[in-house]
């Protein structure tokens, strides 16, 4: 065994590892706290202590609850200082939508990932919208929040449309600061812009979605594979993109304002026009 594992470059203990799975109990305390971050994300690492166990009876210390939250990539909404300086290639980009009216499809495109609660662990979620007709254009779903999973996700709404947006708004997490994603976005000739740190309402229509299909489809079916999962939201963006009218929209569908509104700003219906938060 010593003999072969030199051979192969591995370690002997890689050999004889047998995986341990996820405890049940933190699985069921991710699930809360994914509920209540989609109810107030704001609650630190204290509070939610409190509210756990007062409304859910779970005894939980901060420094397990902290651990949890960094493996679902939660983190409380709150001012901060500006304690650091971007590295190079993680060049931070100004937000461009503040006081713009976003007039037409493809104005804007905005994408972001969520934490997916699963009964046999977690999941990751991207997805890709048009700011103006609140169209999901493309998704991924990983095992893994890698720059990977929103490339996907990018490059299946750019499949899927045929078309390339004028601006590009994300967060500042770091998939969407890596050279890998900028660079995708600038030989596509798009500008890029980026959310204030800790500003989620500075991209509030993806946040909304994530609300809803949660509520609606996550929640509600808890799909124990990642297959089944992407069947399950296959048909719930299916049904948000071409069924569910929207009021904001004039009662029209997200698909039917995103093929048929004209691309000049001038022939924009008034009540399918959404402004920058």
């Amino acid at each position: 065994m010593r003999k072969e594992c030199e051979l192969l470059g591995v370690a002997r203990s890689t050999v004889d590892y047998q995986a341990v799975p996820e405890d049940p109990e933190d699985i069921r305390i991710k699930r809360l706290l994914d509920e209540i971050y989609m109810i107030d994300p704001c609650l630190g690492s204290r509070r939610l202590v409190t509210v756990l166990e007062r409304d859910h009876g779970v005894k939980v210390n901060r420094k397990r609850l902290q651990r949890l939250r960094r493996e679902i990539g939660h983190e409380a909404i709150w001012c901060k200082p500006r304690t650091s300086i971007p590295d190079h290639g993680h060049r931070k980009y100004p937000y461009l939508l503040r006081d713009l009216t976003v007039a037409r499809p493809d104005h804007v495109w905005c994408t972001d990932i969520t934490y997916v609660p699963m009964p046999g662990g977690s999941a990751y979620l991207c997805a890709v919208m048009d700011w103006y007709s609140r169209k999901v254009l493309g998704w991924a779903v990983s095992n893994t929040m890698e720059t990977g999973l929103c490339l996907e996700a990018l490059e299946n709404a750019l499949a899927t449309t045929g078309r390339v947006p004028e601006i590009f708004n994300t967060d500042q997490g770091c998939q969407f600061t890596s050279a890998e994603w900028t660079g995708r976005l600038l030989n596509l000739g798009v500008q890029i812009s980026m959310d204030g740190r800790g500003r989620w309402m500075d991209n509030v229509f993806i946040e909304r979605l994530w609300r809803s299909v949660k509520y609606e489809e996550i929640y509600l079916f808890e799909h124990a594979t990642v297959p089944a999962l992407r069947g399950g939201l296959a048909k719930w963006f299916g049904r948000y993109n071409d069924w569910r009218p929207h009021e904001t929209l004039g009662n029209l569908t997200p698909a039917v304002v995103y093929q048929t509104v004209p691309a000049s700003p001038h022939n924009a219906p008034e009540t399918a026009t959404p402004k920058a938060a």
